[in-house]
């Protein structure tokens, strides 16, 4: 459309420039009217000719100065065209954008809103609940307490029940069982493996003699036990190894048997327990395991922290009362004997089952401290006339033979009724026990209330003649 107008506009401009110029007429000159000079009348014929060279350069000037007038106009229109559409382009994306924004805004408001309202319910519901938890648990102890009755352990039937109960002892006599043979594993390998391959002969009654008394059964109890095997042997003509393996497990349950007695925890309200024993014998951690054993039989224990000799005892003691929610009596340094006395007193007046008094470790040669353990036994007799009802001796299985010699001394300073082996699983001596149901040296058969095969909290179980000759005597 501008090339059209620029056309006309060139068209127009070199029409004008060719049309001759129009002069006005003039008369003819007479003499007495002066006439115009030559000069002149050459410039206005010079000025009238349209071909000379001057006025063509004046001609070809003026075209392209409106050439470059209209090139500019034309630029200039380009330009405003361009400003223009850019502005237009400019304010159409703004406005867009506004709108897509507007709308996406709009949109993301929207289903912010629509996905805040479920959540909102939802945390509004969860406080709710938060709420009405916080109410229960406030109300839990009061619950608990008013739902503690045996009602509801007398809905179920004993039918029903005695299934359950029965999987669980018989799961934690396996387990037991597998922690005693493992314990006695290096008691037991001495014996067992004389059985593999072997054959019944007199070879192997001298190598199970050797091997019993390395395990510390004594001259006495080995002699009575293969004495006891051969006439077994001989009366069932045994021929297999395997045979006269179970005849020696029986054997040494009977022998041992003796020993095995059940600790009357419901004898005496409240049961006093005096427990003493050589250093490093595990007198404190012995009691701790008993007191979460009691506990488990609904017994209520009471601790005293007698050893005021040794470094931290009393400190060790009050651990373990803290982990079993258990009292304990202690004082700082004083009286052993003195202890002992508050505790009971304190076990009678709060009624409480059972009452185990710690004593510091002694050697049976140090007369002074065996001296104070038998004042220790009377001044607990004057708080409770025929306490103590129970004198523990814990012995250590590493000891062996020796430990015919505590049990001896200390049975004699006061007598025991009792005995806790601790420490089994540490040793190839676990043959003490026959020795000590032999009486060899004198010694008294000791009924043996616990076996400890562990470090572990259940490692301190009842003694079974029974289950420690099978796992004594267990394959491997």
């Amino acid at each position: 459309m501008f090339s059209f107008f620029r056309r006309r506009r060139k068209e127009e401009k070199q029409d004008e420039s060719i049309q001759p110029l129009k002069r006005p007429a003039q008369a003819e000159p007479t003499p007495s009217q002066p006439t115009e000079s030559d000069s002149d009348v050459g410039a206005i014929e010079q000025t009238d000719k349209p071909s000379q060279g001057p006025s063509t350069h004046t001609e070809t000037a003026k075209t392209a100065t409106d050439e470059g007038i209209t090139d500019a106009a034309e630029h200039a229109a380009a330009g405003v065209t361009e400003s223009a559409a850019a502005g237009v382009t400019e304010d159409a994306t703004e406005s867009a954008v506004e709108g897509v924004v507007e709308g996406a805004t709009e949109s993301a408001v929207e289903d912010v809103i629509e996905d805040a309202a479920p959540a909102a319910a939802t945390t509004d519901a969860g406080t709710k609940n938060a709420l009405a938890d916080d109410a229960v648990t406030q109300e839990g102890p009061i619950i608990e307490q008013a739902e503690v009755a045996p009602e509801p352990a007398m809905a179920d039937s004993p039918q029903s029940a005695a299934p359950a109960q029965d999987k669980a002892k018989k799961k934690e006599k396996r387990s037991w069982f597998g922690r005693l043979r493992a314990g006695l594993a290096r008691t037991g390998q001495n014996l067992s493996g004389l059985f593999v391959g072997a054959k019944v002969d007199e070879e192997l009654f001298e190598e199970l003699e050797t091997a019993l008394i390395m395990a510390d059964a004594g001259i006495e109890a080995t002699e009575s036990l293969l004495a006891d095997l051969r006439a077994r042997v001989r009366k069932e003509r045994l021929t297999d190894a395997a045979q006269v393996k179970e005849a020696l497990i029986e054997i040494l349950s009977a022998h041992l048997a003796p020993l095995e007695k059940a600790f009357p925890l419901r004898a005496h309200q409240p049961l006093v327990v005096m427990i003493a024993g050589v250093n490093g014998a595990g007198k404190t951690t012995s009691i701790g395991k008993l007191a979460q054993a009691f506990q488990a039989q609904q017994a209520s224990v009471l601790l005293a922290a007698g050893d005021t000799f040794r470094a931290a005892a009393r400190e060790q003691l009050i651990e373990w009362g803290q982990r079993n929610n258990v009292t304990v009596i202690a004082h700082d340094g004083g009286d052993p004997a003195a202890v002992a006395f508050d505790a009971v007193n304190a076990a009678r007046a709060r009624d409480i089952d059972v009452v185990m008094v710690d004593t510091a470790g002694r050697l049976p040669t140090q007369l002074h401290l065996m001296d104070e353990l038998k004042k220790i036994h009377r001044v607990v007799g004057r708080a409770y006339e025929g306490a103590p009802h129970e004198v523990l001796l814990v012995v250590d299985g590493n000891t062996g033979q020796n430990a015919l010699a505590q049990i001896r001394a200390f049975d004699a300073a006061i007598p025991l009724s009792g005995l806790i082996v601790t420490k089994l699983d540490g040793t190839a001596k676990g043959g003490i026990l026959a020795a000590v149901a032999a009486g060899s040296q004198q010694v008294r058969p000791v009924p043996v209330y616990w076996i400890g095969v562990g470090e572990g909290l259940y490692d301190l179980q009842p003694f079974v003649a029974q289950e420690f000759a099978q796992a004594l005597l267990a394959d491997d």
